[in-house]
């Protein structure tokens, strides 16, 4: 029998606002730990590279699609910086953009994150190195309604991959 890991594995998803896609990262990742039981081993959150939008509400749209697909959410928007990377243990980056965001802030810090992008834990794109434009997580805030529903879709085949993954990493980080 294991032991009980002894603090609380850190992940914090990152898109570029922290409205449309971040939310729904943290969302739906919520729900598929509590559904695993990671819940009380694994802490998410959510930011945005940018600081357009910081105290604002997830994008209505986002709201939307969660709420349709009953997902609990209470978002406000906010921006990563590098002091963030002293408590993260995984951060995820939802594009190629992001992802070079954030690698440009890794290295002021003396802290060691892990940085992936969401999709790599999608079974259906095995083998895809990042950064990789084929890893990314369209925005939809300039989309149609139909857009965000395909970005809850792309979000939970990759969830569902990471979830898979935590047990190991967490086993590593400990």
């Amino acid at each position: 029998m294991t032991s009980p890991p002894t603090r609380i594995y850190r992940v914090t998803i990152v898109c570029l606002g922290n409205i449309c896609r971040s939310p729904i990262g943290e969302a739906v990742l919520r729900e598929r730990l509590a559904r695993s039981g990671l819940d009380g081993v694994v802490e998410v959150d959510s930011a945005g590279t940018g600081d357009w939008h910081v105290g604002q509400g997830a994008n209505p749209r986002s709201v939307q699609v969660l709420d349709d697909h009953g997902y609990a959410h209470d978002h406000t928007a906010r921006q990563i910086n590098e002091r963030w990377f002293a408590d993260i243990d995984l951060v995820i980056a939802m594009d190629t953009a992001n992802y070079a965001d954030i690698k440009g802030l890794i290295p002021s810090t003396a802290h060691h994150v892990d940085l992936r992008m969401l999709r790599s834990f999608d079974p259906a794109f095995a083998g895809v190195r990042e950064p990789d434009a084929r890893l990314d997580v369209p925005d939809p805030y300039h989309g149609t309604d139909e857009d965000f529903v395909t970005v809850l879709h792309m979000i939970e085949s990759a969830v569902d991959g990471l979830v898979e993954a935590l047990p190991e990493r967490i086993a590593v980080a400990h």
